[in-house]
């Protein structure tokens, strides 16, 4: 039987041989945003464990930006030389290499969470972070800077160069994130966006950049690599996002050429009670798919092949992002062809160990 989870997806000039994507998960290890041996061998297992794209972990756009001193960044140029050898190795894996383009608004300047819950004081190495409003976090959390206009041009242009980067470093697909209380979601909610201009107060007002910011970045990449946008749908909290403004959003980010929304949930605030389990999100991921009509990807407790399978053929979503279970299995693709008896291609290295 014919297999829908290991049928081909073509997103422009891009054909993925599989379903199967590998969400981004923050690794915390960069050499001031570089990449290095733990990501070639973190993100090379799974491409050669059958994954058909990885997105790779939040990769700030401004040193300001970033969660953690430690995490990836394409904010210069010796930034891209560093990213070829791990584009190049996921390709010749037959792996569409991704990246997800982010700025961490006032949930920057973070410890590495094995080192240091919560805030970096500046004597720890932290900096001043910045937001729509000035609101923290939390109670533990410092009070950010609120963006001026100019500041919000100037970040719309930090992510539009870093695209460009991206693809110069050979990147395929291209992925801005507006979720998890990051600084796009942070714009999007109500619950954190109190400003009284013209990036704040309505829908439409605050809907601006991150509308302004992939529009921008479609430019850079030009028209046949893919760009994805990464929202939550919900704040899980009375009074903020939810899928209905999510549509919205999504109907105008089709129209400026983004071509797939990876549909997560929360992150905004430390309060929301969010109702977890198996596929928890993927209601939100169909929802927008059939109002938005644009394609869509789903994540969250998506554990075995028969689970996967039937959201791609119930058109629930075109593409699961996978996370923990590819943390935990590297060659979860692999298994799951053989659970689902897909046919798929094993690396020449790995063929004895197929049958």
């Amino acid at each position: 039987m014919k297999s829908n989870l290991f049928s081909p997806l073509k997103l422009r000039g891009n054909t993925f041989k599989n379903r199967i994507f590998m969400a981004p998960m923050c690794q915390y290890c960069s050499d001031y945003g570089a990449p290095n041996q733990w990501h070639l061998v973190n993100y090379g297992s799974r491409a050669a464990g059958g994954t058909a794209c990885i997105i790779q972990e939040a990769t700030a756009v401004l040193p300001e930006g970033r969660i953690s001193p430690a995490d990836l960044g394409m904010w210069n140029d010796a930034l891209v030389a560093a990213s070829v050898p791990l584009t190049s190795f996921l390709k010749s894996c037959d792996c569409i290499p991704g990246i997800q383009l982010a700025h961490a608004g006032r949930k920057a300047s973070t410890g590495i969470p094995w080192l240091h819950s919560g805030a970096l004081l500046k004597e720890q190495g932290g900096w001043e972070v910045v937001a729509p409003s000035p609101l923290p976090f939390d109670e533990k959390a410092p009070v950010p800077q609120k963006l001026t206009v100019q500041d919000i041009k100037d970040i719309v242009q930090a992510f539009a160069k870093a695209a460009e980067r991206s693809v110069a470093a050979g990147y395929e697909v291209i992925e801005l994130h507006a979720a998890h209380g990051y600084l796009m979601h942070e714009f999007l909610s109500p619950l954190t966006n109190k400003r009284t201009d013209e990036y704040g107060g309505s829908l439409e007002n605050r809907i601006r950049i991150v509308v302004d910011t992939a529009a921008a970045m479609r430019k850079a990449i030009g028209e046949d690599l893919p760009l994805l946008v990464r929202i939550s749908a919900s704040d899980w909290s009375d009074g903020g996002w939810d899928v209905e403004q999510s549509i919205i959003l999504c109907k105008r980010l089709k129209e400026v050429g983004v071509d797939l929304m990876d549909v997560s949930s929360g992150g905004l605030i430390p309060s929301a009670h969010i109702v977890t389990g198996p596929g928890y999100q993927v209601p939100f991921s169909e929802a927008i798919r059939q109002s938005a009509n644009m394609a869509t990807g789903t994540v969250g407790q998506i554990t075995s092949a028969e689970q996967a399978e039937q959201i791609i053929s119930n058109h629930q979503a075109d593409v699961v992002f996978l996370g923990r279970e590819l943390m935990r299995d590297p060659y979860w693709p692999l298994h799951a062809a053989s659970k689902l008896k897909a046919e798929i291609d094993w690396p020449k290295q790995y063929l004895r160990a197929k049958q």
